[in-house]
């Protein structure tokens, strides 16, 4: 009896969350005659140019394309001279998308050229009359998802099978790095998400905004995420959970996005190449490809950037008094011996170097001048949320727990709550 009790309250919860939404529908009748088709692009009428589309090959220069245009060499030096902070002439990159708009006379002379600097972003190189460059933006439309599974396998798997962007999966990673293991997922953990995805003229997928709220349930226990704003006159946001709390660590989990751990710290291991004596693992390895970004688990300074023995090439952190790290058998550093690097920074790259038998980055941990296991270290929380700003962080996030809560999963698992409930 209680179960079937349980099960009406469920459907009341469920029907409490879905409101009746009118649909707003507007019909304008205009016949196709009246209205003149204009290609627009890039803010240019199309139709008054000859258009040539086409992407950076090895060997181009803007120079070069330009000549070939037939633009006087003044204009083409003025652009490179005047305008290197708005478009640098010496970095334009092979693969990247070019228009250059011709006048449609005899003549075919390049008007304008547009550099797409990435999906969105885009340079302009007006050539009519004086020059001008300038950059500007394809306008972007925002639409919020809700996005939710359950893992079978891995996350990842579960984020793809759901027609997510692939980039959430970092996201969820990097927001949970410090509450959840995610190398020790178990089958049936759950997840929601709240983001932005963005789109080119309405059509054109153009990628995800980071993730704005999160419902993470590992092992039966509920983990919420919210971003907020900590500090608006840095314009710094973080993500907290419903009591506020920091959900980040002063360090990163793992110097390596996505990795597997495939060594842990361990002072007794021991190893049967050398007759099972015991040989000490003061690191954590964690197997990533040759080439795999190693980041800066935390702020600080570079006071080692070398080659040496078995640690082969690696880089060493201070980060406090109290702190250090060392990254080791890299296949080439990015930083030097006195650098201040930033949590993230990319710091070199997963090799092979020094004793190692196979591709990976072992990250050592050091507390008071002393090697530790940093999953055994209780290490210091990010910077928690003013008190000052807390009631506004309360009243912020109760309507999107709220949507967070009436999401549901996908539909196999809600045919097993079903079952389970008339049990």
């Amino acid at each position: 009896m209680q179960k079937y009790w349980g099960f009406i309250l469920a459907l009341v919860l469920l029907a409490s969350c879905k409101e009746d939404k009118p649909l707003k529908q507007e019909v304008v009748a205009v016949k196709a005659d009246e209205i003149p088709v204009v290609v627009k692009q890039y803010g240019f009428n199309l139709d008054n140019f000859k258009v040539q589309q086409d992407t950076v090959k090895s060997g181009d220069s803007f120079g070069e394309l330009m000549l070939q245009n037939k633009v006087d060499y003044p204009k083409i030096a003025r652009v490179s001279e005047e305008f290197r902070d708005t478009f640098d002439v010496r970095k334009i990159m092979v693969g990247k998308p070019y228009w250059i708009l011709k006048s449609k006379d005899s003549t075919e002379r390049a008007q304008v050229f547009i550099y797409e600097n990435d999906r969105i972003n885009y340079t302009v190189v007006d050539l009519r009359d004086s020059v001008v460059a300038y950059k500007e933006k394809k306008e972007v439309k925002y639409v919020q998802r809700e996005a939710s599974g359950i893992i079978e396998t891995s996350l990842s798997e579960a984020i793809l099978d759901q027609g997510i962007d692939y980039n959430i999966t970092n996201n969820l990673s990097e927001i949970y790095a410090w509450t959840i293991d995610f190398f020790r997922l178990q089958k049936g953990d759950k997840f929601k998400v709240i983001y932005k995805e963005k789109f080119i003229n309405d059509s054109i997928y153009a990628g995800a905004e980071p993730i704005e709220a999160a419902y993470f349930e590992h092992n039966g226990k509920p983990f919420y995420a919210f971003n907020f704003e900590a500090d608006s006159l840095k314009n710094l946001d973080d993500y907290f959970d419903e009591s506020a709390n920091n959900l980040r660590r002063t360090f990163l989990r793992a110097p390596v996005k996505f990795s597997r751990i495939s060594s842990r710290y361990n002072l007794k291991r021991r190893i049967r190449y050398y007759g099972y004596r015991v040989r000490p693992h003061k690191g954590t390895d964690y197997a990533a490809p040759v080439g795999t970004p190693i980041l800066a688990t935390a702020n600080g300074t570079v006071t080692e950037s070398t080659r040496r023995g078995g640690n082969g090439r690696y880089v060493k952190i201070r980060h406090n008094g109290t702190y250090s790290t060392q990254y080791l058998h890299m296949k080439k550093q990015k930083v030097k011996r006195g650098d201040f690097v930033q949590q993230g920074d990319v710091i070199g790259w997963v090799g092979m170097t020094g004793n190692t038998g196979g591709p990976h980055v072992c990250y050592r941990f050091w507390k008071n001048g002393r090697q530790v296991d940093p999953f055994r270290e209780e290490l210091p929380a990010a910077e928690p949320l003013a008190e000052a700003l807390r009631p506004k962080y309360t009243e912020f996030i109760a309507p999107i727990k709220d949507q967070l809560d009436c999401m549901g999963f996908p539909e196999k698992e809600s045919q097993v709550d079903l079952l389970t409930l008339n049990q």
